[in-house]
Formats: structure tokens, C-alpha cells, sequence
């Protein structure tokens, strides 16, 4: 035979129950069926409990309520040949609760023994009405032979004597009988008491074990134990299989599918326990056994509770002091208070313990009290408790002699900036728990399920700034890109952030990128600096990347605060990176302490990958010597451009329609944009160089760059004989111009140079960027050559660090 447990969502109205007739009718072996009261009606009973003791006539609506619930149900459900029976018996006992109401209010009391009999009604109705609804099905009535002694002022089960009467009272093979859970009798005065919150499940595993039922089925209204909590972690899935044990600590610490002392009774039978949708009874559901899953997977689950006070006690008089612990705990428990978390330093000076928030107050009097005299003597310096914390529990079987998995979760935790307040690990090793600041539960629980492959994808959260040529391109291109890295690399990017020149729009759940001109637009909000940080770190999403698509010094100076709370940058701009060392060093140093990537390949030779080349050449012990480099895309379009047909200052014109000049193009003629990126590379490579240790050849008057940007446009033509003549020397000479960056020894220079036709820079086509390096190693420059200016590159390269984020080859 099996035993059948359907919650309270299961019977929460006549269509539910009419699932709940399927499954039970559709059953092949004999069968007990255990059933809650209908859904939310425990606590609407004690609820007009409270407003009858204050002698509210509320409680009279309210219970009419109660009165048609249970009577709708009734004329869905019940065969009509039960109809007239069922509803005088639900009227009997419901006219009995109205008269237990009643004298609640004529009293203005209610006893213990009285709460416990009005609690009762809600699971004698439900059964009734369950038991009238399937055919075939015969009635037992729980109270009968579930039988509770008390201790410590709650009811503990009297085992022996209710498992003698469950044999007893089923002793009849009955096909289906169905009776109420978690009601119960006293052993010794008969009185209704019962087995507390969850005590349908435990009613459930009383009988599968006393009957040696071939397996305890728990049906309710998820498909079994998830991997997380979903509402937190949209990624989570169904649990196929667990074990007893970590079936018991994944319940202990906040996973509600079924109640923890439900599992003690059927893990000493050997019975297995199967989790089942009421609502999708195809579902396969989870399995809980003694054996061991075969999974490879280390850890099964993560649970948590967001509602822990971690109480400290601290003090040298405690070490090597034998009977602290007791004392402490003895102290809890008079109070009737649980403890669900505990941590102690191995020298004793310190011992924490996690509570619910509600009963911090009481535990923190309750130690105060039994301390009270060394607290005075100092022996004990403080009690201290810590409030709005959240304990995080992941469990699996396979964890244990398995090195690694501590270091690798607290790593995890620690690069998306988690800090962890207390930790805890039992010897079995099936548990490791820790407490953390609630704000960063939704982080933490989402870091380890996608650390622990428990999420079918890797996912990274992108705030990108800037949607002009760059940005916006870098955004097509991560949409048509997303289904094909979903599929082949499991890797999911949501743009969680999207800030233009006047808007910012934040969507956690991620911002459909086909429509995001509009919805900025549309729903964002005014945008500032401050406002885009203020809004990142609200969010506080795990696996958080930064993208800088802009050239603005107030977007770079948010990269601190950035890195400094574990947010990874990658960033086009060539801002930070050029600027001030000592920042550019912080920055660094920053990366490399907390863990957050600080990446700008894109600030040199766009697409190229120069720097990720000089920065393996200077990690893998070797040391740059000389680094000669054309890095202007713009520069080197101009000078491939001018022809006897094209002047110098039609070449400008054109290299900025062609989107390869900035909008102002003085700043690549007046070589800033080089030597900015002359002095990243000089940086990276182990020198260091501010921008004004550049030595500056230009060959464009300083009067251009004085005036407007119409000025120039006005007046740069005076230039174009000039550079008319230079170019038919140089075409006789067989030479060209190239705006040359070069750096030997930690000195720095940019100027024009002539270069024959032998020379590496001679052939250099289009727009191309080329650089030689010279290094202990490489004393044959090696050569890094290819297109290195526009948008769509640009992105490209920015989209390529971000992919490394994700590892993705």
C-alpha cells in the first residue's frame, strides 16, 4: 500500500480537489490519503479567533465566509447522492466552531486547549468533504490513533502508542480510506491537540511507517524540490533525486515542499518519499531515498532563509570553560526558542548563533540573563545581535572528501562582492552554511547556482553607457547574437542597463534590445553619472559588467566606485586608462584585489588584439623594449587618401564622413588620440608615462586648433599646397607619410614620419592600424596588423572582452 498527502493548495477548492479524485481514483494499490484543510482556512480560523477574543461581531462575517467556502465546495465536488450527507455533517461541525467563536467572545479568552480545537475544524471539514468526493473511499478520523504527549510546553508525538493504533485502526484493507492530518489527541487527557505547521506531512509519515507503506507520496502544488528558490532564481529546475539527508537540510533551511520531521519516520523505514504536482501530475516530481544519487554534480541544492538575527557572544572567560554550550542553549530552549545556525571559533572565545528576527529580542534577554554574572565580571564582554540578515545553506551528498568546493564557493562569493559574516560546516560535510546581508541574498543565491552548473547558462548582466556608432552597434550586435550563444556556448546576455546622452533605463528581467531607442526613451529617467552608479548598485545583480561606450571623463570616473563593489568594466573609452597614473594604477590594483575585470582593448588598434598581446608578453616574464606603431586609423586614411586629385583638406572631410575621424577631427590631427594611446601601451608594457611625457612632432600649425571648429573647416584648406608638394617629393622619393607612435626605453614620441618602401609601414592600407614590438625575447619586432578604426570593429572588440568574461573561446 502507499500513503497520499495532499496540501492545502491541493484542496483549496472543488476544482483542485477534482484533481486530487483523479489521482487518488486512478491509484493501482491500496491507499491512505492524507489531507490539509482547504488553502488558507487554518489561518482564517485563527484569525477570526483573535477578532472574536477582542469581541469584534467581525468575526461573524468572517465566518460566514468560511461557512460558503466549504459549501461551494460541497456542490463541486460531492457526488450528488452524498450532497444531503456531507453537508448536514459540515454543518454540524461547522455550528459547533460557531459556538466555540461565541464563547471566545462571551469570555473574551481562549485557552490553549480552545485554540487547538478551533485549528482542528479546518482539517475535520477538509477530509469529509475529500473522503464524500472519491469513490469508493471510507473515512478514518486522525485524532483517533495520532496521539501527542507534551514537552516543553509544545505536543511531541507519542510514538509507540500511535503507531500501535495506527496498525490497529487499519487493520481493514480498505481500498482508499482518507483522514485528516494534523490533528491529533492528547494521550492521556483525549483533548484535540495537534502537530503544528506542517503537521499533514508528518501525519502522512506516521502512517506510511507504521503500515510499511511501499512509499509516502507528498502531492502539492510545485514539481518537486528545486535546485533554488524560482521566484529568486528564474533558472532553477526540478530535483530528481535526493537523499534522506539532504532532503532534511535543504527542508531545515527554508525549502517548504514538505515539513522536516516529516522525513524521520520513513527514513528509518527505509520508505521512500516521492514530491508530486496536484496540478501537473505528469511531472515526474522528486524522489527521496537512502541511496545516493550518481549525479557528478557536487551540490544538489541551495536553500536560505531571509529572516536571521545572528547573535554573538564574545568573551576570553569563555575558553576552555566546560558547560558554556549547555547553558546557552538550555537557555534557548526554555524560552522555546530554535536555533538553525551555529558557529564557534575553535579557540571558544566567540560562539554565534542564528534565530528568526521575530525571537531575537527574547534569546538575546534569555543569555543576558543566564550570563548575567560574568557579563558583570567582564569574563563575557558583549551579547550583540546582528538583525535583517539572511542564512544560505547549500547542500549535496557528493560534497564530501571533495576538495575544492569550499574554496570555490566562497571564491564565487567573494568576486561578486558578498561578504560573508559567519560560516558553518557539520562534519558529514553534506552542509555548508553562511550568513549574509539579506540585500545581497538575491545576488548570492543566483553567483552559486550558476557557479555550481546547477543553471542550465551562464548568465552576465550588462549596464552599457553610450549609444552612438559604437554603442549602438555593439547592442545589434549582441542581439543577433544571443540565440546562437544561448544554444552552442549556454551563455546568456541580458543588457540590464542602458543609459544615452539624456536617459537611463534599468530592467532587471533584461531590455528587449530590438526596441531599446523607444523604451529609453519611453520609460527611462533623466541620466547622470551618479544616477547610473546609484542605480547599478541598487540593483545589485550578480555577474555585473559595465560597458563604457562613450568619451567621457564623468562616465570614467565612476570606474572606482565600480570595481570597487565587484562590477566589472569594459570600456571603449580611452579615458581612465590615458589619464592620470596614479588612477590608472588604482584601477588596476583595484581589478586585481577585488576580482572585477578592468578591460580597454578597444582603446588601442580597435579589434586588434594588442594589448591583451603586450600584457601576456610583460605576465610571462618578458620585458618590451621598443614598440614603433601607425595607431591613427583617421591619420592613416588621410595620408593613403591625399592624391593629385584629393587635397589634404578634402582627405579630412572624408575620412570624418567615413566615421573614421572623431566629429572634431583636430583631435586626431592634433595627435592626442595617438598619444593617448601611445601612453596606454607604454603603461601596459611596464613604464611609466603621463601624456605630457610624450614628445610631440606635429604637422599641422598650432593656429588651426585655436580657433572653432569653424574656423578650422574655413581655414585648413590654406594647407593643401603645402602637403600638395610634400606628397609629389615623397611620390618620386618612393616614399609615404605614417604618423609614427614609438616608445623605446620608456621614452615616448608621435610625429610624421617617411617611410620607404621597404619599411613594415609602407604598404599600410586604408584605415589599418600596425604595430612592431621589440622585447628580451623578440629581437625581431613581432608584428600586430589589421583594420583598427570604425564603429562596427570598435564593438566588435568590445564584445570580444566581454566574451572573455564568460570564458567563451
Amino acid at each position: 500500500m502507499k500513503v497520499l498527502k495532499f496540501g492545502g493548495t491541493s484542496v483549496s477548492s472543488a476544482n483542485s480537489i477534482s484533481n486530487v479524485k483523479k489521482i487518488v481514483e486512478n491509484q493501482s494499490e491500496n491507499c491512505v490519503v492524507v489531507v490539509s484543510a482547504l488553502g488558507g482556512i487554518t489561518d482564517k480560523l485563527i484569525a477570526i479567533e483573535k477578532l472574536a477574543l477582542t469581541g469584534d461581531e467581525a468575526w461573524q462575517t468572517e465566518f460566514a465566509e468560511v461557512y460558503k467556502r466549504h459549501h461551494e465546495v460541497i456542490n463541486g465536488v460531492v457526488f450528488d447522492n452524498k450532497k444531503d450527507e456531507t453537508t448536514a455533517d459540515i454543518n454540524s461541525l461547522l455550528n459547533e466552531l460557531a459556538e466555540i467563536y461565541d464563547q471566545v467572545q462571551q469570555s473574551k479568552d481562549s485557552s490553549l486547549l480552545t485554540h487547538d480545537l478551533i485549528v482542528s475544524y479546518g482539517e475535520r471539514l477538509s477530509s469529509v468533504i475529500v473522503c464524500n468526493a472519491i469513490k469508493g473511499a471510507n473515512y478514518a478520523y486522525s485524532p483517533d490513533f495520532i496521539k501527542t504527549t507534551t514537552a516543553f510546553g509544545k505536543h511531541t508525538i507519542s510514538l509507540a502508542t500511535t503507531n500501535a493504533l495506527i496498525r490497529q485502526n487499519f487493520s481493514n484493507k480498505n481500498k482508499i480510506t482518507v483522514c485528516p492530518g494534523f490533528i491529533a489527541t492528547d494521550e492521556k487527557t483525549g483533548l484535540i491537540t495537534n502537530l503544528g505547521r506542517g503537521g499533514s506531512d508528518y501525519t502522512a509519515a506516521l502512517i506510511a511507517a507504521a503500515l510499511d507503506a511501499t512509499i509516502l507520496e507528498i502531492w502539492t502544488d510545485v514539481d518537486g524540490f528545486m535546485t533554488a528558490d524560482p521566484r529568486v532564481i528564474s533558472k532553477a529546475y526540478v530535483i530528481e533525486k535526493l537523499s534522506f539527508v539532504e532532503a532534511m537540510e535543504l527542508c531545515n533551511f527554508g525549502a517548504k515542499v514538505i515539513y522536516p520531521p516529516t522525513i524521520f519516520p520513513v527514513y528509518h523505514k527505509n520508505i521512500p518519499i516521492l514530491i508530486k504536482n496536484t496540478f501537473n501530475p505528469d511531472a515526474e516530481g522528486t524522489l527521496i531515498e537512502r541511496k545516493k544519487d550518481d549525479t557528478e554534480k557536487s551540490i544538489k541544492g541551495i536553500s536560505s532563509i531571509d529572516d536571521t538575527t545572528l547573535i554573538t557572544m564574545e568573551g576570553m572567560g569563555m575558553v576552555g570553560v566546560i558547560g558554556v554550550s549547555k547553558r546557552l542553549f538550555g537557555a534557548l530552549a526554555d524560552k522555546g526558542i530554535s536555533v538553525f545556525f551555529i558557529s564557534q571559533a575553535s579557540s571558544e572565545n566567540t560562539i554565534s548563533i542564528g534565530v528568526k528576527n521575530s525571537e531575537a529580542e527574547v534569546a538575546v534577554e534569555a543569555i543576558s540573563n543566564e550570563f548575567e554574572q560574568e557579563l558583570k565580571k567582564g569574563e563575557i564582554n558583549h551579547i550583540k545581535a546582528e538583525r535583517d540578515l539572511a542564512t544560505v545553506a547549500v547542500v549535496g551528498d557528493n560534497m564530501k572528501r571533495l576538495p575544492g568546493i569550499s574554496g570555490k564557493l566562497f571564491g564565487t562569493l567573494g568576486r561578486n562582492g558578498i561578504n560573508v559574516i559567519a560560516i558553518a560546516q557539520g562534519a558529514s560535510e553534506t552542509n555548508i552554511s553562511f550568513v549574509i546581508n539579506s540585500q545581497s541574498l538575491r545576488k548570492a543565491l543566483n553567483v552559486i547556482h550558476e557557479s555550481f552548473f546547477l543553471s542550465e547558462y551562464q548568465e552576465l548582466n550588462l549596464f552599457l553607457v553610450g549609444t552612438g556608432t559604437v554603442g549602438g552597434g555593439l547592442l545589434d550586435q549582441i542581439r543577433q547574437q544571443q540565440p546562437k550563444l544561448l544554444k552552442q556556448n549556454r551563455l546568456k546576455i541580458k543588457v540590464v542597463g542602458i543609459a544615452d546622452e539624456h536617459k537611463v533605463l534599468f530592467d532587471r528581467e533584461g531590455i528587449d534590445l530590438a526596441n531599446y531607442k523607444h523604451l529609453v526613451k519611453e520609460q527611462g529617467v533623466p541620466t547622470a553619472p551618479e544616477i547610473i552608479r546609484d542605480g547599478i548598485f541598487e540593483m545589485n545583480i550578480f555577474n555585473s559588467v559595465f560597458v563604457d561606450c562613450t568619451a567621457s571623463y564623468q562616465i570614467a570616473a565612476l570606474y572606482k566606485d565600480l570595481l570597487s563593489h565587484n562590477v566589472s568594466v569594459v570600456t571603449a573609452n580611452k579615458v581612465a586608462a590615458s589619464g592620470d597614473y596614479d588612477y590608472y594604477a588604482e584601477l588596476k590594483e583595484l581589478s586585481r584585489k577585488k576580482d572585477a575585470k578592468y578591460l580597454f582593448e578597444t582603446n588601442v588598434g580597435a579589434g586588434l588584439p594588442i594589448i591583451n598581446t603586450i600584457s601576456n608578453l610583460v605576465n610571462s616574464g618578458d620585458k618590451i623594449l621598443k614598440m614603433e606603431a601607425v595607431l591613427s586609423g583617421t591619420l592613416n586614411f588621410i595620408f593613403n587618401t591625399i592624391s593629385k586629385d584629393i587635397p589634404f583638406s578634402k582627405a579630412i572631410l572624408m575620412a570624418k564622413e567615413a566615421r573614421f575621424a572623431e566629429p572634431d577631427p583636430r583631435i586626431d590631427l592634433s595627435g592626442t588620440d595617438v598619444i593617448r594611446k601611445l601612453v596606454i601601451l607604454s603603461r601596459e608594457a611596464g613604464y611609466r608615462v603621463e601624456q605630457s611625457d610624450v614628445i610631440k612632432n606635429l604637422f599641422v600649425p598650432d593656429k588651426y586648433f585655436a580657433g572653432s571648429l569653424e574656423d578650422f573647416w574655413a581655414t585648413i584648406g590654406e594647407l593643401d599646397a603645402e602637403f600638395e608638394q610634400k606628397r609629389q617629393r615623397l611620390e618620386a622619393e618612393q616614399k609615404k607619410y605614417r604618423f609614427v607612435a614609438k616608445m623605446e626605453n620608456g621614452v615616448c614620441s608621435v610625429g610624421l614620419q617617411e617611410v620607404g618602401v621597404h619599411h613594415p609601414f609602407y604598404d599600410l592600407e586604408g584605415s589599418n592600424n600596425i604595430i612592431m614590438i621589440t622585447t628580451e625575447r623578440y629581437d625581431h619586432p613581432m608584428i600586430i596588423k589589421g583594420y583598427g578604426a570604425g564603429a562596427s570593429v570598435t564593438a566588435a572588440g568590445v564584445f570580444g572582452d566581454i566574451m572573455s568574461l564568460a570564458n567563451v573561446r
